[in-house]
Formats: structure tokens, sequence, C-alpha cells
């Protein structure tokens, strides 16, 4: 049976088809890993940091995840904020 309310496009969802993996690269190589753990102060940015270990640990911390989600929804809106605006 088909559940209407199962929708499985999401066009107005930024996040939608984006993997957490290509979220933090994506935010690693806009911010540095000291910028981002200023960002978001939890320890697998600023002790030691690879995509790895953050991965594993935002895998399992709901709340860390959403403020890695949030940032990049941040810069996202940032550079289309400069887009707009020109050079």
């Amino acid at each position: 049976m088909n559940d209407p309310t199962a929708r499985t496009d999401q066009p107005r969802n930024p996040l939608h088809g984006l993997t957490l993996e290509a979220i933090v690269r994506a935010l690693e190589a806009y911010y540095g890993w000291e910028e981002l753990a200023c960002q978001i102060p939890i320890r697998c940015f600023s002790h030691d940091p690879s995509v790895s270990s953050s991965l594993k640990f935002l895998r399992k911390t709901p709340w860390a995840r959403e403020k890695v989600e949030s940032l990049y929804l941040s810069v996202l809106r940032e550079q289309a904020r400069r887009e707009r605006a020109g050079p």
C-alpha cells in the first residue's frame, strides 16, 4: 500500500541526499578544524580531529549532529547571500 504521507522527495530540504560525511568534509574545508572547534566546541573537532572520529561521535550524539547540520545550513545561507550580492 502507498502511504500518501510518506514522501521520499524533499525538494526544499537542502540536507536531503547529503551524507553526514559530506557535511563534515564541507565544514572542515570551509572553516578548518581549529575554527570548526570554535564554532562547535566538541572534542572530536578540537583534539586530534579527523573525519572518521567526528563521524563516529556525531552518529552517536544527536544534539551534536543537529549543531553540525545547523552550522552547515548557515554556511549555505551565507554563500547564497554572497552570490546574490555579487562581486
